[in-house]
């Protein structure tokens, strides 16, 4: 059965740090690289931050250096560390494998909000 639980999204102000967690199933993802995208009001999904094997992987310059993805699998967690976070982060995040379609499964997301 499919699993993706994300949680950790909250309400931060301008500057602050959270780190999201996403609990997977095992037997579907782990053994694909996981990701994590986000999705803004009105906007498109978008990749931010990712793990294959043991590199952390970001493909958008805004995030550098700010997100960091990292991967238990012990565990069977994906986390994202987020520092200096800025409005423009404010999104509902979601986790997937790498280069996850729309018509594959979503879980529910978890919200981060960043306003002062």
């Amino acid at each position: 059965q499919e699993q993706l639980i994300e949680s950790g999204g909250g309400l931060v102000q301008p500057g602050g740090s959270l780190r999201l967690s996403c609990v997977y199933s095992t037997a579907l993802y782990e053994l694909y690289a996981m990701g994590w995208y986000r999705q803004a009001p009105g906007k498109q999904r978008e990749f931010v931050a990712g793990v294959i094997g043991d590199d952390n992987i970001d493909f958008s310059d805004s995030e550098k250096g700010r997100f960091t993805a990292s991967r238990n699998n012990t565990q069977h967690t994906l986390y994202l560390q987020m520092t200096n976070l800025l409005p423009e982060d404010t999104a509902v995040y979601y986790c997937n494998k790498i280069g996850a379609g729309a018509d594959e499964f979503w879980g529910q997301g978890t919200q981060v909000t960043v306003s002062s």
